[in-house]
């Protein structure tokens, strides 16, 4: 792992799903590990309640010192937890990097950033309307690595309803402030519920908006998240069969649409690579 949050398997500057886990249950932790989540987030801010937070956040450092691997979401930098979480997470062994709540100014990044060393990826996970105002701020922050998007406390901070149409604007807004700091596509918030098939439209809707990830609430989303976020293998056959013959016309610019589609499908060919998506026959 370094400091890209770069590991074996799914590097998580492209990873689609990412698994929250009660960080106060460490029965869960092992089957999230061995799940085929992209990257295991383990929580010890919501999910878990103030008098057992310290308790949670030991059991984290004791699992992660024993070789396992994994991102932790602590609490935002308003309270005393975060104090607790930076002071005692750092350098701590297997830890990938952190998930910081209600994220709502640059600061809250660089010194979430500091005070863990100065090397630990920060995840920023943007849940009010001030923090999506200040999003493209917060992405060019030192220290930060993705935006993550709180849908639910976003929600309830604004007023706004869970259609579609409503909630475009913030997560656009989260899509262009990456692109404008240079980030990684930014991480949806999750689906609540166990219809595959809602999970599957809001995921569809995740990837036409422009995001890259999905938060995952349980361990049996991470399939359908995965394959929606993935290039379809009629994309990956389109992408090989242009790159090959471009290549076989000498590499030669007939039009202004070559260039774009070539980087579309060059992309496509790579996150194929990664994902192991196999072009269709």
């Amino acid at each position: 792992m370094d400091g890209n949050g770069t590991e074996v398997g799914v590097a998580a500057d492209i990873a689609r799903s990412w698994l929250l886990v009660n960080a106060h249950r460490r029965e869960l932790f092992d089957a999230a590990r061995a799940s085929r989540a992209d990257q295991v987030i383990l929580d010890v801010e919501d999910a878990v309640d103030p008098k057992h937070k310290a308790q949670a956040r030991e059991g984290v450092i004791e699992w992660l010192s024993r070789g396992n691997r994994a991102w932790v979401r602590i609490n935002d930098r308003s309270t005393q937890f975060w104090h607790d979480d930076v002071s005692e997470l750092a350098g701590t062994p297997g830890l990938v990097g952190v998930m910081l709540a209600k994220t709502e100014a640059a600061e809250h990044v660089t010194e979430t950033f500091d005070r863990l060393g100065g090397t630990t990826p920060v995840l920023a996970l943007i849940e009010s309307a001030v923090g999506i105002e200040e999003a493209v701020t917060i992405a060019r922050a030192r220290g930060a690595f993705r935006l993550a998007f709180g849908s639910g406390d976003y929600r309830r901070d604004t007023g706004t309803s869970a259609d579609d149409l409503a909630m475009a604007y913030p997560r656009s807004r989260l899509v262009i402030a990456s692109r404008i700091g240079g980030l990684p596509g930014p991480i949806d918030g999750p689906t609540v519920g166990t219809s595959h098939a809602v999970l599957r439209e809001q995921s569809g809707t995740t990837v036409a908006l422009g995001l890259t990830g999905k938060l995952c609430l349980q361990v049996e989303q991470v399939p359908v998240v995965n394959e929606v976020i993935s290039p379809t293998p009629s994309d990956v056959s389109w992408a090989r069969d242009f790159i090959a013959g471009f290549v076989a016309d000498g590499e030669v610019v007939r039009d202004g649409s070559d260039l774009p589609r070539l980087a579309r499908a060059r992309k496509i060919e790579d996150l194929a690579t990664a994902f192991g998506v196999r072009p269709s026959s």
